[in-house]
């Protein structure tokens, strides 16, 4: 017996050891195989720092152009770090639709650690429980289908409130700061269905504040921070950039802690009939295997309030700007306005389906004029070959959304704003959901942004309510003066914040502030 017994653990090892070979055998070879792959062609950069220098201030332009001349998909050493840079359609399509998996998580910078509660929130967090959790919470109560629907008559309130402010100025005589009443409107819908009360009750240095406060954080948080990508010096932070994130995020932190108190006051009130604080805060106490602290709730809102405000405040900004640029452009949007609604009442959600040209200068906005020009970045969890190239571990993947948009093998005259690609031929099926690589605006794949369905509401109805109430005219009279710059940041903002005069148009009976 016990002969046989070890003839047979002889034969075990044996198997085992042969198996180990085999498998260590076939693993070295695979990862011969992709280690002799090439990585994409970029550029040299220089010692140390890469290419870092390369990018300089307005790094979506910097990536397009050297992408003409390496290729739709780059390799750039930044610092200590890799970087790929996918700039066509199909580059794209490779990464976050073949590949999404690889690259679900995003990797460790200043923004996240220093602005996002230590990655705490869902933009920045791990793709994983906590952050499927925020998602679901965040879509089934705030951001999806239904919940937008539950709370339509909030935005029609809100926006009620920003037509009769604009037709004040119209009385006064004074142009209108877009971007200044878009940031106050929006905040106040977004404080509607979160606490139940609006944030700013009325237009001032308060609310201004706020504006200024959600432009820091998206400019700085878009900024290439030498520390994150040479973490040895990370602690010197040569651009100030971690020390301007760290007095912001008290600032931020402040607002966000005085509005939880003030809610936490009034929760007698809303017995019953809870809002989004309430039912995130009510997680607390789950008993399941995931729940949310304090600090993930403060980080969901501060996505939710700065997000949901600034980018699709700067997309109107820029759809406004570009009609002002082309008359001809307002004067169509208004003439099929006219025919769908008429003058004698407000423009309502429901007929958003009818305007297609309305629709078509959203797409076209979105296209030129992306809120997010390169995609917040993402790392692969492990090495992995794309078009026959070797995509090492520990890379980041940067998608210039800004170059698709502009790319002439894509787009005829991509540098035109011109809606009406949009209402035939191969482009009238394009929508911006994530679906079609040629329009990402709110990126694609398991990270594609959560409010993606919130933004095109939001962008359509306020635009279109923008146009069909109101003539626009520039305060000089002509649009040879307007300024179309860009700021760099994680949102595309103008570098002169549009201010135009504005008459209405509609009956009196319209009554548009109610």
């Amino acid at each position: 017996m016990t002969a046989l017994a070890d003839k047979f653990l002889l034969r075990e090892i044996a198997s085992a050891a042969l198996l180990f070979l085999l498998t260590r055998f076939f693993v070295s070879s695979l990862l011969l195989r992709l280690r002799s792959c090439k990585l994409p062609p970029g550029p040299k950069g220089w010692p140390v720092i890469g290419a870092l220098p390369l990018l300089g201030s307005m790094p979506h332009v910097a990536l397009a152009k050297m992408a003409k001349k390496y290729g739709p998909m780059m390799y750039l050493k930044m610092g200590t770090c890799g970087m790929v840079v996918a700039s066509t359609p199909d580059a794209a399509r490779a990464f976050l639709k073949t590949l999404d998996i690889n690259f679900s998580n995003r990797p460790p910078n200043a923004g996240a650690t220093h602005l996002a509660y230590d990655a705490q929130d869902m933009v920045f967090a791990d793709y994983g429980p906590r952050w499927k959790l925020l998602r679901k919470l965040s879509n089934l109560h705030m951001l999806g289908g239904k919940a937008l629907e539950d709370w339509a008559h909030v935005r029609s309130t809100e926006l009620g409130y920003m037509l009769h402010a604009m037709c004040e100025c119209s009385k006064r005589g004074e142009p209108v700061v877009v971007p200044e009443m878009l940031t106050y409107a929006m905040a106040n819908m977004i404080g509607q269905v979160i606490l139940s009360r609006r944030v700013f009750v009325t237009k001032g240095s308060e609310s201004n504040e706020f504006k200024d406060m959600v432009v820091e954080l998206m400019t700085t948080a878009g900024l290439f921070n030498i520390g994150d990508f040479i973490p040895s010096i990370a602690w010197m932070d040569l651009q100030g950039i971690e020390g301007g994130m760290k007095r912001l995020h008290k600032k931020f932190d402040a607002l966000l802690t005085k509005m939880i108190d003030q809610h936490s006051a009034t929760a007698h009130e809303r017995k019953g009939s809870p809002d989004f604080l309430d039912v995130i805060m009510a997680n607390r106490d789950n008993t399941g295997a995931e729940k949310l602290s304090l600090t993930n709730i403060k980080a969901l809102l501060l996505n939710l309030f700065t997000a949901g405000t600034d980018t699709s405040s700067s997309i109107i900004e820029w759809s406004l700007a570009e009609m002002l640029k082309n008359p001809s452009i307002l004067k169509r949007a208004h003439e099929e306005m006219d025919q769908v609604i008429g003058r004698h009442r407000r423009l309502e959600e429901s007929d958003l389906p009818k305007l297609p040209y309305l629709q078509a200068i959203c797409k076209e906005t979105f296209r030129k004029h992306p809120s997010t020009p390169l995609n917040l970045p993402r790392v692969s969890t492990e090495a992995c070959q794309v078009n026959g190239y070797y995509i090492p571990k520990d890379t980041r993947l940067s998608v210039n959304i800004w170059a698709i948009g502009r790319d002439p093998d894509v787009w005829e005259n991509p540098l035109d704003f011109t809606p009406e690609r949009f209402l035939s031929g191969r482009n009238a099926k394009i929508d911006p959901r994530g679906n079609h690589f040629e329009l990402i605006p709110f990126g694609a794949g398991r990270r594609i942004c959560a409010g993606t369905r919130m933004g095109i509401v939001l962008v359509e109805y306020i635009l279109g309510t923008l146009v069909h109430s109101f003539d626009w005219k520039l305060p000089d009279g002509g649009a040879d003066g307007l300024n179309m710059d860009e700021v760099f940041g994680l949102a595309l903002q103008k570098a002169v914040p549009l201010s135009a005069v504005v008459t209405p148009r509609l009956s009196a009976s319209a009554c548009l502030w109610s």
